[in-house]
C-alpha cells in the first residue's frame, strides 16, 4: 500500500521551497546543469549507455568526445540533454500536452533514427520476460485514450500524477525504442509544471525500478509510487538545502 505521509512530507518541502522563491538566477543556473547532467546520466544508463557521470559532463558541458566509448553512447547523452530543455521550455507554457510533443521528444532523443517520432509497426516483447505490450494495430488508439486521460482533470497530488503518466506510457509502449527515456522525461514535464525540481530515477537501482514496473502491472502501484516520491522528495531537499 502506498503510504501517503510522504505526500504531505512533499507538499511541506514545496510549501518552503515556494516561500524561498524566486531563486537567485546562478543558483539556479547552477541547479540546471547539475540536474541536466545527472538526469541524462542516470536516464540514458538505466538503458545501457555506458557513460559514466562526469564523463556525460564532460560531454555535455565541454563538447569533446570520451576515448573508448562509442558515438552513439555519445549522441545519446547530447540527444537527452537538448529534450530536457525542449521540456523545461514547455513546462513554461500552459499548453496541453498532445500527441505532438511526446512525438518531439521521442524525436530529439532518438534523432537520427529512422523511427524517431514515429509509432512502432510491430509487436513487441518485454525483455527479460515474456510480457508482450499490446499489438502495434492498438497504439494509436491507446495513444489517443492516454492523450485524453491526460487532458482532463484527475484530482491526483503532482507526483502520482506524475507516476501515472509515467507508468501509463510504458504500459502502451508505444515507440520501438526509446519509451523508456521518454517516460521519464513526460514524468518530469509534469513535476515541473507543477514547480518542482527535476527527479532523477537512478541507475543503481535499475532492479528495483523495473521490478516495480511490474508489480504495478499485476495489480499493485504502491512500490513504484513510493519509488518516485521518494526520488521528488530527495530533489526537493536538496534544492532547499543549496538555497537557504
Amino acid at each position: 500500500m502506498f503510504d501517503r505521509l510522504i505526500l504531505a512530507e512533499i507538499d511541506q518541502l514545496k510549501a518552503q521551497l515556494d516561500a524561498l522563491r524566486p531563486l537567485p538566477k546562478a543558483l539556479l543556473n547552477n541547479l540546471r546543469e547539475v540536474y541536466d547532467v545527472r538526469l541524462t546520466h542516470n536516464s540514458t544508463a538505466i538503458e545501457g549507455n555506458t557513460l559514466t557521470q562526469s564523463e556525460t559532463q564532460i560531454v555535455l558541458e565541454k563538447g569533446i568526445t570520451v576515448s573508448g566509448k562509442s558515438l552513439k553512447d555519445h549522441l545519446e547523452v547530447v540527444n537527452h540533454a537538448q529534450a530536457i530543455t525542449f521540456i523545461r521550455d514547455l513546462a513554461q507554457t500552459k499548453e496541453s500536452i498532445s500527441e505532438w510533443e511526446i512525438r518531439q521528444i521521442h524525436s530529439l532523443i532518438c534523432r537520427g533514427d529512422a523511427e524517431a517520432g514515429v509509432y512502432r509497426t510491430i509487436n513487441v516483447m518485454a525483455a527479460g520476460s515474456d510480457h508482450r505490450y499490446p499489438d502495434h494495430l492498438q497504439v494509436a488508439d491507446l495513444m489517443n485514450q492516454f492523450i485524453h486521460w491526460l487532458q482532463s482533470p484527475t484530482g491526483l497530488h503532482p507526483v502520482e500524477l506524475a507516476s501515472e503518466v509515467h507508468y501509463r506510457f510504458v504500459t502502451i509502449h508505444p515507440f520501438h525504442d526509446g519509451n523508456g527515456r521518454t517516460a521519464r522525461l513526460l514524468m518530469n514535464l509534469i513535476l515541473l509544471r507543477f514547480g518542482y525540481p527535476i527527479v532523477v530515477l537512478k541507475v543503481v537501482e535499475r532492479s528495483a525500478y523495473i521490478d516495480r514496473i511490474t508489480t504495478w502491472r499485476l495489480g499493485d502501484d504502491a512500490p513504484l509510487k513510493q519509488m518516485i516520491a521518494q526520488a521528488a522528495k530527495a530533489s526537493l531537499e536538496e534544492v532547499l538545502d543549496l538555497a537557504q
